[in-house]
């Protein structure tokens, strides 16, 4: 019977890619069908295999978060986790906001990872547990801090395209409206925010968006991180 679970990896470490693919290839519902080192590569294997689960790191040559948009976007089957040395909450919070479906910090236990590539597989939400809950504590202290932005759905869409550093007109293209009306909604999203330019919308933009990743994982979007460990047993 050939495996449920195809796995690409991409990691520019050599090594620890390898090592990686070592410990799946012992489980026999698991198969490592491709590899790669950086962000192109995770793009090109997505397209090309088609792997139930994308292993990737967060820091590697390339548009890392970028790749992950493309992937969660137009390949909705290939599902992202990440596997990453970085700590940092803004790591995190991006990686999940582009749409990756866990993120597990490197030195987890080979059963740990196997855990967490099962449940990502099964569409749920995974991501080391520890981790998770320093990243609920602290969007918990940030709650009370960060107001509600009342948008348009339009609205969104132009931030979100401001915010990867594209130009009004680029954003008018991206999106088939005009410049002019890029421009409109942009001076409705900074008055709704009460930001003085692009920069201060984007700032304050991206912190509502770190703390709604992590309401939408503790809320039930998949399992919450806690609970996808503790049924594991």
């Amino acid at each position: 019977m050939s495996p449920s679970i195809r796995i690409g990896i991409v990691d520019d470490h050599p090594m620890l890619r390898e090592g990686v693919a070592n410990t799946l290839r012992k489980r026999a519902d698991l198969q490592v069908v491709e590899q790669g080192a950086n962000a192109q590569d995770a793009r090109d294997i997505a397209q090309r295999v088609y792997p139930d689960v994308m292993l990737m790191d967060v820091n590697m040559p390339g548009d890392v978060f970028a790749a992950v948009r493309f992937i969660s976007t137009e390949l909705p089957d290939v599902k992202v986790l990440m596997l990453t040395v970085s700590e940092s909450e803004d790591d995190a919070f991006l990686a999940l906001d582009a749409g990756a479906r866990g993120y597990v910090l490197k030195g987890v236990s080979g059963p740990d990872l196997i855990l967490a590539i099962r449940s990502v597989a099964k569409g749920e939400t995974y991501i080391t547990p520890e981790f998770a809950n320093k990243l609920l504590s602290n969007s918990k202290k940030h709650e009370a801090q960060t107001p509600n932005f009342d948008l348009t759905h339009r609205e969104e869409e132009v931030i979100r395209e401001v915010s990867k550093g594209l130009t009004n007109r680029e954003v008018a293209t991206r999106l088939s409206i005009s410049e002019k009306t890029v421009k409109h909604h942009m001076g409705c999203v900074m008055h709704k925010l009460h930001a003085r330019n692009r920069v201060e919308a984007v700032t304050a933009l991206r912190r509502y968006w770190e703390r709604e990743a992590v309401g939408r994982l503790h809320n039930g979007e998949g399992k919450t991180p806690v609970d996808a460990h503790s049924s594991s047993d």
